[in-house]
């Protein structure tokens, strides 16, 4: 199974992300540096997040623009939940985004900031269970 996921991964790397069509560069509904876990290298690697018409997107710095490349994207149409992670990480600033099939961690540098990504999130999801 493991070996299975990494193959997944290794496959994506190099890969466009679909964007949808989604305007990430202009008004986000949320934006800041969180950290994530990479998709091959698991180790905790600080990305900008964009939260965008449902989407979650990611870049490698704020400078985010037309053409900028997404470093990986979250279809919110396919997420279950959004709760704390702080068993998962010991970090109360953590947060997991539940999806069909896989799951997400991410660290805030605050609980504060945690909070309002939680609930950002959490709309999104919301908002695509009563469509």
């Amino acid at each position: 199974m493991v070996f299975g996921n990494l193959l997944a991964s290794l496959s994506q790397v190099g890969k466009e992300h679909d964007t949808g069509g989604v305007e990430f560069w202009r008004e986000p509904m949320r934006a800041g540096w969180l950290m994530k876990q990479g998709d091959v290298i698991r180790t905790w690697r600080r990305r900008w997040f964009v939260l965008k018409d449902g989407k979650l997107f990611w870049f490698l710095d704020s400078n985010v623009t037309p053409a900028s490349k997404t470093r990986g994207v979250i279809d919110m149409r396919y997420c279950l939940s959004s709760t704390s992670a702080v068993d998962k990480t010991g970090n109360e600033a953590s947060f997991e985004i539940t999806c069909m099939g896989e799951s997400h961690v991410f660290v805030c540098e605050t609980v504060a900031e945690k909070d309002a990504w939680l609930s950002s999130v959490g709309a999104c999801i919301a908002r695509r269970a009563y469509a």
